[in-house]
């Protein structure tokens, strides 16, 4: 079975056999997981083979490059401010300043260490074996469920539904999300993939071709190849061919049109042909919006409702929202509050929620919005906000919050018949928008929470080959969005108890390793104003995380150490961060609380430095489950919650429990699963 397909299912905690022949050493290899890593299996223990031990070693880490400070944390502890500093120096005179890249620099006063053996409590992983045959069927129903979804897809997904249409799939399924087909219908040049797009989805393909093919952001700069330039036209023919030819919605990117037209020589071959191109390289605009506008400015509010709505869906008319009640009076607001829109999906409502139940900021607005799977983030200034006009007050963002939650609710209801929900995943968040996360092993959706375990401390780590310099810092947050750092250009002052740094690798293309300590008591009693900690991942170099190795998580430990710095069995995470950015925003910690919150957000940018960004958009994160969480969520769908699994249809936990063959588990990590629940509930 090939290797993307083993890495997907392992972060469904799946181990695939594919020996032909039976393990001697059964017990053996099932105790040196135990061991070595923690694992256990719940299922499918006479499919183990040795070579899984081999495999389990890969991924949780094997041969990590030692840190600067290799007998971190301890010895930098008993190094002064000045040892530090100096050590800091010594080391990039020789690479950046002598040009001494080859080997992985070390600490010239850090005195000889000797660890203690390994002796720490860990928690156990659960994982089941499947057969080769087990395993492709499950990961046919992975890719059938996540062509079924309407949100964009992560690139590890991408890439797995790429290659499995490739390699098993003659007949492409329907798929629901139109970016997810217009990247299919660029690798596989496969025109009938078009049919179920409109002509307006080609400035689309123009612009994911553009930046795919050649990493172009810019759609006004074109310059195809002959070979991309025939296969544009052929598509152009096909929808001119077919009943999709939506002009209204072409007009508005009227400009972009005209220009790609220009630049492919596009010659039109039918009347609908000639009477569009002749519509894009005229003056004048008769889009939808444009109508909408001005409708607005006519005061004629439910009227423009209604044209959006009729014209753009029901998505559209719910994104300008905002702007639509703040020009009614409180009578129109209110028939327009009652005549909701009964075909709004679930998960439009759902972000509906948590636009309007969410934290609600005073000091400006923040718009996130994703582009090629990279976020990209604008902070609203203050001559934005004084031209604002759209803006609601508390009592319409709540009560609009409160309507939302019941039409929520009434969606949802009675659809799963008897679900036992485990109280603890009130901690993790609906899986919304992971198409800017990365994968991996204990890979969660942004926003869930796991609790840190008094007595024992964080270790956050990265580590990675074929690049010289990754930083990995941390940022302390107050609520009001005040910050501290600590990175290499921080810690040679603040070393301590409460937060250790493991120091600044500059030459570590053949492998290099940095580590961060956070003793929460300590931290807290040391740095008491701070609610937040924020960890990112930047690469230095300038090269983009994709063009090199690197991987980033972290450890739950001991406070007393004990073993090696990077010991396996307390790796809670490791994932691949492959972006194509030189930035990452990896994790966060809630200091109030004592939880460990899942961040993972691929950021498009080319910072070579952690400290030139803002962070205080990543605060949302922390309050997403106050929102909604897999709790509410099911418990909405329940038609009863029962207490014992053994009566339920449908087993919502976060780790193994016993119930009937025949019930429904998801688990916390399942989210093809949950997301094919709020796509069927429309």
């Amino acid at each position: 079975m090939k290797k993307i397909y083993k890495d997907y299912l392992f972060e469904k905690h799946i181990l695939v056999s594919d020996e032909e022949t039976e393990e001697k050493h059964v017990f053996e290899t099932l105790f040196a997981m135990a061991h070595f890593f923690g694992i256990k299996i719940t299922k499918g223990r006479e499919l183990v083979h040795c070579g899984m031990v081999k495999e389990l070693s890969k991924r949780f880490g094997e041969n990590v490059p030692e840190p600067f400070y290799r007998g971190f944390p301890q010895s930098v502890r008993n190094l002064s401010t000045e040892e530090l500093l100096f050590d800091q120096l010594i080391h990039y005179f020789n690479t950046y300043g002598l040009g001494n890249f080859d080997e992985p620099g070390h600490s010239v006063f850090e005195k000889d260490f000797e660890r203690a053996a390994f002796q720490e409590d860990t928690e156990v992983q659960e994982f089941v074996i499947q057969t080769e045959e087990e395993a492709e069927e499950t990961v046919r129903v992975i890719v059938k469920d996540l062509l079924s979804g309407s949100r964009p897809l992560s690139e590890r997904q991408y890439t797995l539904v790429l290659t499995f249409i490739r390699d098993h799939l003659e007949n492409i399924p329907d798929i629901v999300s139109k970016n997810t087909c217009v990247r299919l219908l660029i690798d596989t040049k496969n025109l009938s993939l078009a049919d179920s797009l409109n002509l307006s989805d080609v400035m689309k393909i123009v612009d994911e071709l553009n930046y795919r093919y050649y990493h172009n952001d810019n759609p006004k700069k074109l310059n195809f190849k002959n070979q991309d330039r025939k296969f544009l036209t052929a598509l152009l023919d096909r929808m001119f061919q077919g009943d999709r030819c939506d002009i209204c919605t072409c007009y508005e990117k009227k400009q972009l049109w005209n220009g790609f037209l220009h630049h492919i020589h596009y010659q039109p071959k039918n009347e609908e042909a000639e009477i569009f191109v002749h519509a894009m390289r005229t003056k004048g605009n008769e889009s939808v919006y444009s109508e909408f506008e001005k409708l607005m400015q006519e005061n004629r509010y439910q009227q423009a409702a209604e044209l959006l709505r009729e014209k753009k869906g029901t998505s559209a008319l719910l994104r300008n929202m905002d702007y639509i009640i703040s020009r009614m009076d409180r009578e129109a607001e209110q028939t327009f509050l009652s005549e909701f829109p009964e075909d709004c999906s679930t998960l439009i409502l759902l972000q509906l929620l948590f636009r309007y139940e969410g934290v609600q900021r005073k000091d400006g607005r923040i718009f996130k919005f994703t582009q090629h799977n990279l976020m990209k983030v604008h902070y609203e200034t203050p001559e934005e906000s004084k031209k604002c006009q759209s803006r609601l007050t508390e009592e319409q963002v709540k009560e609009i919050g409160k309507m939302i939650r019941s039409k929520l609710s009434e969606k949802l209801g009675n659809r799963l018949g008897k679900v036992y929900i485990e109280p603890s995943m009130k901690n993790y968040t609906l899986p919304l928008a992971e198409n800017t996360s990365q994968g991996g092993l204990g890979v969660l959706s942004k926003g869930s929470r796991i609790p840190i375990d008094e007595g024992k401390k964080l270790r956050a780590f990265t580590y990675w080959e074929k690049v010289n310099d990754i930083d990995l810092s941390v940022f302390a947050l107050t609520e009001d969005g005040n910050r501290r750092e600590f990175s290499w250009r921080t810690m040679s002052r603040h070393q301590s108890g409460a937060i250790t740094y493991s120091g600044d690798e500059t030459s570590g293309y053949l492998g290099g390793s940095e580590y961060f300590d956070i003793n929460l008591p300590e931290f807290k009693a040391q740095y008491s104003e701070y609610r937040y900690l924020i960890f990112c991942d930047n690469v230095y170099s300038g090269k983009n995380f994709n063009k090199c190795f690197c991987k980033a998580g972290y450890m739950l430990r001991d406070w007393d150490d004990s073993g090696q710095v990077y010991e396996p069995k307390t790796v809670k995470s490791a994932y691949l961060v492959n972006c194509e950015s030189t930035f990452a925003y990896l994790f966060g910690i809630d200091l109030f609380t004592n939880e460990f919150v899942w961040l993972n957000v691929a950021k498009n940018s080319k910072s070579r430095v952690a400290g030139d960004t803002n962070l205080s958009f990543l605060t949302d994160y922390f309050h997403l489950t106050d929102v909604m969480n897999m709790y509410d969520f099911f418990s909405m769908m329940a038609e009863k919650i029962v207490e014992d699994p053994m009566e339920a249809d449908v087993v919502v936990t976060d780790h193994e429990v016993k119930c009937t063959e025949e019930a429904q588990i998801i688990r916390e990590y399942d989210f093809e699963k949950i997301r094919m629940l709020m796509e069927d509930a429309k």
